[in-house]
């Protein structure tokens, strides 16, 4: 995944340029009501638990979640036993994640933190084994230096989860839908003014390879999230149909071409390093000791 990726045709992050980032106090029960209390949000957490069980660090590492919203994720990682700080610059959010949180209760308690990710530096400046941001970007007036500072918060040797709202899958929902000049204008970004969830900054798989490069990001993983539902005549299926959309999302989240048209891209991420850094990591995690590990470097 280190081969710089040229820009595709048409616009990226906010084409409707806004002065600040979005905020969703006020919005907390339609936030929860439009996104985790349907299919959705099912088969968002279904493909994304394999995906992470995989890839995080063990349990027990320090975890923050940035942007963590009503506390889905926290409440994941709390469970699996890491200890979590929950920081979501909307109070009204918090409020609700904290609400979430009593009622999935866990051994390791979750510390909530009203801040927004450009304080995060000063107010939890880690280094941390484990940063989770999930669709937190695509609401900032500039996700580029956004993504500078997950970087400057994550360990040497640490994991970023990434999830980003994918322009390109917004190009095609509008194509579907008959939203046809809007398509043609490439004019897809919300402007955070009203009530709608359109993200004011949605993202191509171009810019978060190129802008990785950039501030010395190397990404492990990518897949699609919600790759099939959004295009189904019933948007809410049965949960015979559910089941079966589920193993078809996780089946195909990781291949080509499906994944690009995720209505989300979820990458797994960390700080480039050599070779043999990457093979001494790999050692560790596997449980060897790192000079058995060069021994076998040179033996090859």
């Amino acid at each position: 995944m280190s081969d710089r990726a040229d820009s595709a045709v048409g616009l990226h992050g906010n084409d409707v340029p806004v002065a600040q980032d979005r905020i969703f106090d006020g919005l907390a029960d339609k936030f929860a009501s439009s996104l985790y209390a349907t299919a959705r949000g099912r088969i968002r957490l279904a493909v994304l638990t394999p995906l992470l069980e995989q890839a995080l660090p063990a349990e027990g590492s320090a975890a923050l979640d940035v942007g963590g919203g009503l506390g889905q994720m926290s409440a994941w990682l709390a469970a699996r036993g890491h200890r979590v700080t929950l920081a979501e610059p909307s109070a009204e959010m918090l409020a609700r994640a904290r609400e979430t949180l009593a009622q999935t209760p866990s051994d390791i308690p979750v510390q909530p933190l009203q801040a927004p990710l450009q304080a995060l530096g000063e107010l939890a400046p880690g280094p941390w084994p484990l940063v989770v941001c999930h669709a937190v970007l695509e609401w900032l007036a500039d996700p580029e230096a956004g993504l500078r500072q997950l970087a400057a918060l994550l360990a040497p040797q640490g994991r970023l989860s990434l999830m980003v709202f994918n322009r390109d899958a917004l190009r095609f929902s509008n194509v579907v839908k008959g939203n046809l000049d809007k398509a043609l204008e490439d004019r897809l970004s919300g402007t955070g003014q009203r009530q709608r969830l359109t993200p004011i900054s949605p993202l191509t798989h171009a810019d978060i390879v190129n802008w990785c490069e950039a501030c010395g990001l190397e990404i492990e993983r990518v897949a699609g999230v919600r790759i099939f539902h959004d295009y189904l005549r019933e948007r809410e299926p049965s949960e015979a149909d559910l089941t079966k959309l589920i193993a078809l999302e996780r089946r195909y989240c990781e291949t080509e071409p499906h994944w690009r048209l995720g209505r989300y891209l979820h990458y797994l991420i960390r700080p480039a390093g050599s070779a043999e850094d990457r093979r001494l990591t790999a050692a560790s995690e596997r449980g060897e000791h790192p000079r058995d590990a060069h021994l076998q470097g040179e033996s090859r």
